[in-house]
């Protein structure tokens, strides 16, 4: 195996054997306890991540995009959430059996995470470069000057002009485009071997999302480390990931490399999703076409497919069992009764 490879829990999970991925993410489901009932917000996603590779998690909100990925560090608040299954393996540990000592040596060094919106996440009283130097200083045992001058090169490293000077400056003091630069510094600071990306370029503006995107295109391959990158636009992935999955009601649908996503979707929410791009025709822009219908009801497990209510080709099998994620061909497969044997739904 080279990595990447996704099954659902409705079929048997093969067995990652060392050395083939930097991490393992094995049938991972997670609940909320609400007033209401269990919410069942993760439902048996499995998936490896080779050392160096993107993958690109897609998907529109409710998905179970974000709150997998927050899984993996248990950095959701528990309760409400609870993890109820699942193994997350990484350097020969599986991180849901670590102590919460055990994991915030973790987060932040071996594991980075940047997080969706860098004001909330950036802590406004103190300054950029004590939270720079914080982690170095955590989780490498840098004295002060070391930290400081660490600080620096990262800050250069992600395009921060002035750099020492602006250690001194606080989050206010930098547009959107820069604090998420900072982020991105934070993320890096230890040398982590896997970053975690939640939507790093939702609140930015277009011009500043292409840059950072190509900032993060650029240290990957000047630093080698494997990436997740949570999205819910299938154009942001189309030219940074190495391979894609598509999730839906806390499911992967659909998963490939980031070629065949877009030359052969096969599940009909990720044909759908693709449709909602905006085009080009003859020089006018195409009509935006949206999906109808609204996100499953996620208080009950998944007992037939999470689409069917809004999918254009469903049928009896649809509505009476939940499909696995049938093999297409390669590293391509997609959970939805057409790819079965038979191809009828």
């Amino acid at each position: 195996m080279s990595g990447g490879v996704l099954r659902n829990s409705t079929e048997e999970v093969p067995v990652v054997q060392k050395g083939d991925s930097v991490l393992s993410v094995q049938d991972l489901r997670t609940v909320f306890h609400t007033q209401d009932g269990l919410v069942h917000a993760v439902n048996g996603i499995s998936f490896t991540l080779a050392p160096g590779e993107l993958l690109g998690v897609v998907g529109e909100s409710g998905s179970g995009k974000s709150v997998s990925m927050m899984s993996l560090l248990k950095l959701l608040p528990m309760p409400p959430a609870e993890i109820v299954e699942g193994s997350v393996h990484f350097g020969g540990r599986d991180l849901l059996q670590l102590s919460d000592a055990e994991l915030r040596q973790l987060r932040g060094g071996d594991i980075g995470f940047i997080f969706q919106d860098p004001m909330t996440s950036l802590n406004p009283v103190f300054n950029i470069g004590f939270q720079i130097m914080e982690p170095l200083r955590i989780h490498m045992g840098m004295n002060k000057k070391q930290a400081a001058d660490r600080a620096v090169e990262l800050l250069e490293l992600v395009g921060i002009p002035s750099a020492r000077q602006r250690l001194r400056d606080f989050p206010h003091q930098f547009s959107g485009g820069m604090r998420q630069r900072v982020m991105i510094a934070i993320a890096l600071a230890c040398d982590p071997k896997v970053l975690i990306a939640d939507e790093p370029t939702t609140a930015l503006d277009v011009t500043v999302q292409a840059q950072i995107i190509e900032l993060v295109k650029g240290l990957r391959q000047k630093l080698g480390m494997a990436i997740v990158w949570i999205t819910h636009d299938l154009g942001v992935v189309a030219g940074i990931a190495d391979k894609v999955a598509v999730m839906y009601g806390g499911q992967i649908v659909e998963y490939s490399d980031v070629a065949s996503i877009y030359s052969d979707p096969r599940h009909p929410y990720t044909q759908a999703l693709l449709r909602t791009l905006p085009t080009q025709e003859g020089g006018r822009t195409g009509r935006l076409v949206s999906i109808p219908g609204q996100a499953p009801n996620l208080n009950a497990p998944p007992a037939a497919c999470s689409f069917a209510p809004r999918c254009e080709h469903v049928g009896p099998k649809c509505w009476a069992a939940n499909p696995p994620l049938f093999d297409i061909h390669g590293q391509h497969s997609s959970a939805c009764w057409l790819e079965s044997e038979g191809g009828t739904a």
